[in-house]
C-alpha cells in the first residue's frame, strides 16, 4: 500500500528536523501596536517594512533581512547574515536611515526587531513603531512577498 502525504498527516506523522522559527519574541522586550490597519499609504517614506527570511544552502542556513518602502515597493537595503543576532538588522536599518527617514517602521515581533538597539534608533529619530501580530504574515505583506 502506498502512503501519500495526507495519510501521514492523518496519522500524525511528520519528519523530525529543526524547523525555521525566525520570529521568536523576547519576553523582556516591548511589543508595539499595529498602526497600519486602515492607513492609506500615499507617499514614499511614509511606511517602511522589514523582515527576515532564511535561505537554505548546502552548508546550512543564511538569513536575509530586507527593508522595503510600502508606497514604491523599492528595496531600500538588505543584508545577509549567518546568525540571527539583532546586530545585523540594526546595522542594515541604520544604513537605510542614512539616506532617508520613514514615518512608520513596520516589523514582526521577532527578537531582532524588539531589541533595544533596533528600537532605540527608531525612537531617537521620532519614527513610529508598528508591529504585526503573532502569526499574522499579512500585516507585513509587501516584505513577505519579496
Amino acid at each position: 500500500m502506498l502512503l501519500i502525504a495526507n495519510d501521514y498527516e492523518l496519522m500524525g506523522l511528520e519528519a523530525v528536523y529543526p524547523k525555521p522559527n525566525l520570529s521568536q519574541k523576547n519576553a523582556e522586550h516591548r511589543i508595539y501596536p499595529y498602526l497600519l490597519c486602515g492607513l492609506k499609504i500615499e507617499r514614499v517614506t511614509q511606511v517602511w517594512s522589514t523582515d527576515i527570511t532564511y535561505i537554505r544552502l548546502k552548508q546550512g542556513l543564511v538569513y536575509l533581512m530586507a527593508i522595503i518602502d510600502w508606497f514604491s515597493r523599492y528595496v531600500l537595503d538588505w543584508q545577509i547574515s549567518t546568525t540571527l543576532e539583532a546586530e545585523f538588522c540594526t546595522e542594515t536599518f541604520s544604513r537605510a536611515l542614512n539616506h532617508a527617514l520613514c514615518e512608520i517602521c513596520n516589523t514582526d515581533q521577532g527578537s531582532q526587531f524588539t531589541a533595544e538597539s533596533f528600537v532605540d534608533q527608531l525612537l531617537e529619530r521620532k519614527i513610529q513603531i508598528s508591529m504585526g501580530g503573532k502569526g499574522r504574515a499579512l500585516d507585513d505583506i509587501f516584505v513577505e512577498r519579496l
